[in-house]
């Protein structure tokens, strides 16, 4: 039974939530703060899910997201009364895997909720076995970047850098395409389970995350090449200062 933890302000909203989720298969525990999030991840572990208000006095969900990548791979969908395209831009900035604006229709929740959940499953495969029965590590390594699929860890040149499960999910794909041109269609398509619409631009978020975390100077990108009006290549080697 997959777990959600609602983190809302709102405890109308949060009891309409646990009441209704809990009649899809969900066991849902709620939080109405930073505070009381922190309380409940203490005394309950971490949940498979998390909705996250936005706005919320005090700490605000923008901040608790930013926290909460910094320690936990756990998908995080955002939820907000504003539903403004700069407001979505920055919750995907900082480590959401979706958001929804609000109201919403219940239905859609359910289906992004199963969507993502989906997402991070197929994302972790069961490690393989040796014939003597020791797990054999998921490894990709091109040039100084290596993977470890199992672990969700990701080393250049021996240096280990953090990074959240959509931009991980991001640079698998590059590293299972290198020196691939791929449109931002195809990668929406390589990254199994996810929703889009027409005018998604999420992939283009994770590319400024991931490029920020992996390029010595974003701006001059040696490893991440955009090539314009046509999509991304991964040069694991990296590209020739100009």
């Amino acid at each position: 039974m997959p777990s959600i933890l609602v983190v809302d302000d709102d405890a109308a909203l949060r009891g309409l939530l646990a009441r209704y989720l809990g009649e899809q298969g969900f066991e849902v525990s709620c939080a109405g703060g930073g505070a009381d999030l922190d309380r409940v991840l203490a005394e309950g572990g971490t949940p498979d899910l998390i909705l996250l208000d936005l706005m919320m006095p005090g700490e605000d969900g923008l901040s608790i997201a930013r926290r909460l990548r910094a320690s936990l791979s756990v998908p995080i969908i955002m939820l907000s009364a504003r539903g403004e395209d700069i407001d979505r831009i920055v919750g995907l900035e900082v480590g959401a895997d979706d958001y929804l604006p609000k109201p919403f229709n219940p239905r859609e929740l359910l289906a992004r909720i199963r969507a993502v959940l989906r997402r991070y499953e197929t994302s972790e495969p069961p490690p393989a076995r040796a014939a003597h029965g020791a797990p054999v590590a998921h490894v990709l390594e091109q040039g100084p970047f290596r993977i470890d699929l199992d672990m969700h860890d990701l080393s250049i040149a021996g240096h280990s850098i953090s990074l959240t499960e959509g931009e991980f999910q991001l640079l698998r794909v590059f590293m299972e395409h290198p020196r691939r041109l791929l449109s931002r269609d195809t990668l929406m398509d390589l990254l199994k389970g996810y929703d889009r619409s027409p005018f998604d631009r999420s992939i283009d978020v994770r590319m400024t995350r991931l490029r920020r975390k992996i390029e010595a100077d974003p701006a001059q990108p040696r490893h991440l090449l955009t090539i314009r009006g046509e999509g991304y290549v991964f040069v694991p080697e990296g590209r020739a200062p100009a």
